[in-house]
């Protein structure tokens, strides 16, 4: 497990900062946050050789895209072995169409987040897709009407 880095009010801001947009020149980065540009990049750059920060990406827009609606889906599978959870990962690597997988407690052993084409993009994704992954028991899905918050990381308030 991760040690935990201590972080700063001023890492904090950097952090919220690159949250919201990734594309933030270093300069403007250091203007917001009240730092100069080199004491700014070292931050960044020691938030990221801990770890606190994993990366950066855009943000694709699904409807764009071809893929309006997302679905949540719950799985349970026939076994827990480690064969199976293993030959379940790399499946779900393989479909495009999955944005994410969890693997979860409770009723159903996965929830996976999948992005498709109205409800005829989904039955094609079910029968050609998942009902082909091996050791697949039983799926319920419910699709989103509405996202309410997406974001894609949590930042604790100093204790």
């Amino acid at each position: 497990m991760p040690q935990s880095v201590q972080i700063d009010d001023i890492d904090r801001r950097i952090l919220r900062t690159l949250a919201a947009d990734g594309r933030v020149s270093n300069a403007r980065l250091a203007q917001i946050v009240g730092l100069s540009a080199s004491p700014c990049w070292q931050r960044v750059k020691r938030l990221e050789d801990n770890g606190i920060i994993s990366g950066y990406r855009a943000m694709l827009n699904q409807e764009s895209l071809g893929a309006p609606e997302i679905v949540l889906i719950e799985v349970v599978l026939d076994r827990h072995d480690d064969q199976t959870l293993e030959v379940f990962g790399r499946e779900m690597e393989k479909l495009h169409e999955v944005l994410e997988v969890h693997l979860t407690t409770g009723e159903y052993d996965y929830l996976i987040k999948v992005a498709v084409n109205g409800t005829r993009g989904y039955e094609e994704f079910l029968r050609k897709k998942l009902y082909k992954v091996p050791g697949i028991r039983h799926s319920r899905s419910s699709f989103v009407l509405r996202s309410l918050k997406n974001v894609q990381a949590y930042l604790p308030d100093e204790e």
